[in-house]
C-alpha cells in the first residue's frame, strides 16, 4: 500500500494527463463521423443503435464500416502510445510504464463508450480494447484474435466472437506474463521488470478491459441465449 500511495504522489500529473487524453482521444466516435458523412443519419438510430464497425457495416456499408475499422483501431493505438511516452518522459519505472499504457487504454475505451462528443453514447470498445491489446503485448493479441477469428467462424455472429475474446483476455494474460515473462528471483516490487508485480498489474488491467467490453453487451448475450442473435451482413450500398 505504501507503494501505491507513493507511485500515486510521484506520478500523479502523468496519471491525470494520461487519463484525459486518452479518454479525449477515445471519444472521436468515427462509426458516428462516417455515417454522418455517408449517409447524413446518426448511426445510433440505425440498426442496433450501437456506435460501431458491425453496426456500420450492416446499416451503412462496406466502405464506411472500412473506414470505421481503420479508424477506431488507430485512435486506441494513438492513445496507448501517448500514455506511454508520458510515462517514459518522467523516467517512470518499468511496471508503472505499464500502468501508465493500461490507464491510457482503459480511459480511451471509457471515451469511446461515452464519448464526450456525442452526448456520452457511443460504441462497445472491441477494436479500440484489439489496438490496446496488440501494443502492449503481440503475444496476448495473437491469442485474443485467435480466438475470435475461431469463434467467428463457427458462429458467423460477431458479437459472440468478441465477448469470447474479451474473456480470453485476462486468462491469455495471465498465462504469457506468467509462465513467459516472471522472474521468481525478482522482488514483489513496482520498481522492478518481471516480477509478481507486473503480473498482478498487467492480468488486473486486462479483467477490467475485458469487464468493460462484455458489460456492454449484456444485450448481445441476452439475443445469443434466446437464439435471436444475428449473423453478419453487409448492407450493399445503391449507386
Amino acid at each position: 500500500m505504501e507503494q501505491v500511495i507513493a507511485l500515486l504522489r510521484d506520478y500523479g500529473l502523468q496519471i491525470l494527463a494520461t487519463v484525459v487524453i486518452g479518454y479525449l482521444v477515445g471519444s472521436v466516435s468515427f462509426s458516428i463521423i462516417f455515417t454522418r458523412l455517408f449517409d447524413k443519419k446518426d448511426i445510433r438510430t440505425m440498426g442496433s443503435g450501437n456506435a460501431g464497425f458491425t453496426n456500420v457495416l450492416r446499416s451503412v456499408g462496406k466502405l464506411p464500416s472500412i473506414l470505421t475499422f481503420i479508424f477506431d483501431f488507430a485512435k486506441g493505438l494513438l492513445a496507448v502510445y501517448l500514455g506511454m511516452l508520458i510515462f517514459q518522459a518522467s523516467g517512470a519505472p518499468f511496471i508503472v510504464k505499464q500502468c501508465g499504457i493500461y490507464l491510457a487504454g482503459v480511459a480511451c475505451i471509457l471515451g469511446h463508450v461515452f464519448p464526450l462528443y456525442f452526448h456520452f453514447k457511443g460504441g462497445k470498445g472491441v477494436l479500440t480494447s484489439a489496438a490496446l491489446i496488440l501494443i502492449i503485448d503481440w503475444r496476448i493479441f495473437l491469442i485474443v484474435v485467435g480466438v475470435f477469428l475461431i469463434v467467428f467462424l463457427i458462429s458467423k455472429i460477431i458479437s459472440l466472437a468478441s465477448i469470447s475474446a474479451a474473456v480470453s483476455l485476462p486468462i491469455g494474460t495471465f498465462l504469457v506474463t506468467y509462465f513467459a515473462d516472471y522472474r521468481p528471483n525478482l522482488s514483489y516490487s513496482f520498481d522492478k521488470g518481471y516480477s509478481l508485480a507486473y503480473v498482478v498489474v498487467t492480468t488486473a488491467f486486462s479483467l477490467i478491459l475485458a469487464a468493460l467490453v462484455v458489460g456492454k453487451h449484456h444485450a448481445n448475450i441476452g439475443r445469443i441465449l434466446r437464439g435471436e442473435e444475428k449473423k453478419i451482413t453487409a448492407k450493399k450500398r445503391k449507386n
